[in-house]
């Protein structure tokens, strides 16, 4: 059961959507897209079972995120999850130690190339997603 994120998109939205898993995939997509404004969201991986994230932070941020994403025409939406708990956990997590991401938590939301972000006790407040996006309410 792998909810696709193509369907939060509006219609005459010009915002593209990419799901990709692992930090090889995610550089791959952001590569691809140079130049464009790429939004990226880290989630800890999908059970097969429940469809739902083992991190109950994703869990309640995800419908916050879809919600605001309706608003946003523009730009490059990737839901990249970094893995499992077990392999989200060590300090040695690539995710952890990349350079350019350095993530310390899931959910985030990071706009690729700025400074901007949403750490987990951040992502799931639409208020300061809607900010994050630049969207009005």
């Amino acid at each position: 059961h792998n909810r696709s994120w193509a369907c939060f998109v509006s219609e005459n939205s010009e915002m593209e959507k990419v799901s990709v898993e692992g930090l090889d995939d995610l550089l791959a997509a952001v590569k691809q897209r140079e130049g464009r404004v790429l939004y990226l969201f880290f989630c800890g991986t999908r059970s097969p079972e429940t469809g739902e994230s083992w991190c109950p932070d994703c869990v309640k941020a995800e419908p916050v995120v879809e919600r605001v994403l309706k608003d946003v025409t523009s730009g490059v939406f990737v839901y990249c999850t970094v893995g499992n708990r077990e392999t989200w956990k060590d300090p040695q997590n690539v995710f952890r130690v990349n350079p350019q991401l350095r993530l310390t938590g899931v959910p985030s939301l990071v706009k690729w190339g700025t400074p901007n972000r949403l750490g987990p006790e951040e992502c799931a407040k639409e208020d300061l997603v809607r900010m994050f996006f630049d969207v009005e309410d």
